[in-house]
């Protein structure tokens, strides 16, 4: 069997409350899943008033990271860094990475203690490779690297896929987010590759502006960004064939089977996400 290290030692602060929304339950919510709380579906109910085709918007994401990830597995990567995780929905990145490549090895990271729990019985591995889940915060990317699931699971001499979709909306301070893509992308070798998805009020401002202010009245900061802006976290690094585009639109062909659910004819402003992958030189 494979080995899989699953981090048991959860801070004690980290309490699964459910007296206020969180933007990981929300988003498995709009996923239609399970492991959410009345307080999350209330709010992203409220979303959903505001922004009809959130679910749409989340499909979209998701399915391009499992684009995202074939690709990069395609073209020979085999270690991914995960942040952000949100609650395990099969296919999971490893998943679909061993399908491509069985010796795949990937670390998951996010700082919500739903996670933590159910990454225990979902994220199991291949044979052949190696998952690991760490319980930490994007804000704090050293603390990250310095996990020792990170040294365990992952060769950092060799190019790693730092992957965080949909996450960094959640910094609301454009220097911040870049100041952790550098941090985090400064210990990996040439080859590594960032994938991002983020979303943005420019394709629909009027629906997209609406959810900005729920998530931040709820209690947790969204800064939709504009693409100028969302380019940035890609500076010094090669982009990959299209460029930055809505989310559906990466590389659309290369769909996983059983997990495409857009509508044929969605369109940008349904999808309110900006996606891109660029390579480390």
């Amino acid at each position: 069997m494979g080995t899989d290290e699953l981090r048991q030692d959860a801070p004690p602060s980290a309490a699964l409350r459910q007296d206020i929304p969180h933007s990981a339950r929300m988003y498995d919510f709009f996923l239609g899943g399970k492991d959410n709380y009345p307080v999350d579906r209330q709010a992203a109910e409220q979303v959903l008033k505001v922004f009809p085709t959130m679910r749409t918007a989340v499909w979209a994401n998701r399915a391009f990271m499992h684009r995202a990830t074939r690709v990069l597995a395609q073209r020979g990567l085999r270690q991914w860094l995960d942040i952000g995780t949100g609650i395990p929905t099969s296919p999971n990145l490893h998943e679909v990475a061993q399908s491509v490549a069985p010796e795949a090895r990937v670390v998951y990271v996010d700082n919500d203690p739903i996670v933590l729990v159910h990454s225990r019985a979902l994220m199991t591995s291949s044979p052949e490779g190696r998952t690991a889940y760490v319980h930490g915060d994007v804000r704090d990317p050293g603390a990250i690297l310095e996990a020792p699931e990170i040294a365990r699971t992952l060769d950092l001499t060799q190019p790693v896929v730092l992957s965080m979709v949909a996450l960094l909306h959640f910094v609301p301070d454009l220097a911040e987010a870049r100041a952790i893509v550098d941090r985090l992308l400064g210990e990996l070798p040439s080859g590594s590759a960032l994938v991002l998805s983020h979303a943005t009020a420019e394709l629909d401002p009027q629906g997209a502006l609406k959810v900005q202010e729920i998530y931040n009245q709820a209690g947790t900061s969204l800064k939709l960004r504009p693409r100028a802006e969302f380019a940035t976290l890609f500076e010094g690094l090669e982009m990959l064939d299209p460029g930055i585009v809505p989310a559906h639109r990466w590389h659309p062909q290369e769909q996983v089977v059983g997990v495409n659910r857009l509508p044929a004819d969605v369109t940008d402003a349904q999808v309110s996400f900006y996606a891109g992958i660029a390579v480390k030189k």
